[in-house]
């Protein structure tokens, strides 16, 4: 599988929920944490890799240590009024990073890989890095959170460094 990069349509729809975890699902989840890896990133979603299903793969790799989670339909069910600010960038928008104030806790409810129910409390970075993905299932990026101006900023900048680095 090959990485989409933005813009692109498909960032701004909403992927479909996961009625069974299949051998395809399986595979797709493979997929993303191989690429989570080999682009040194901290979270990918299916949408990333052209697959407009509710898959999502993340790894915080605190202290070099590899410890990937696999979530299948995440959703976020709370979420606190406190809020913090990460520069957030994304491997699809190459060259760009954006201050995105965000919840600094959430719960969010998923399937793990063997069909199993899982709710996870997370606060801090590993909050916002659910969050960031989340959004891309639901047809959302961090230029969402940006102003019409502040975006077609950043829209540019990442289609220049594309243009710079032949993607």
């Amino acid at each position: 599988m090959k990485l989409v990069y933005g813009p692109h349509p498909i960032f701004k729809e909403k992927s479909q929920n996961v009625s069974k975890i299949t051998t395809e699902i399986i595979d797709l989840s493979k997929c993303l944490e191989a690429l989570l890896y080999s682009e040194g990133a901290v979270g990918v979603a299916a949408p990333m890799v052209g697959v407009l299903n509710r898959v999502i793969s993340y790894d915080l790799q605190e202290n070099d240590n590899k410890n990937p989670v696999k979530m299948i339909n995440p959703e976020i069910i709370w979420t606190n009024d406190e809020k913090q600010t990460f520069e957030e960038g994304s491997i699809c928008f190459p060259g760009v990073t954006l201050k995105i104030e965000r919840p600094k806790q959430i719960k969010v409810k998923y399937l793990d890989i063997e069909s199993n129910e899982r709710e996870l409390e997370a606060e801090g970075w590993l909050s916002t890095v659910i969050q960031h993905e989340i959004d891309y299932l639901d047809g959302k990026t961090i230029f969402d959170h940006l102003s019409p101006m502040k975006q077609k900023m950043a829209y540019k900048k990442t289609r220049k460094f594309q243009k710079e680095m032949n993607f």
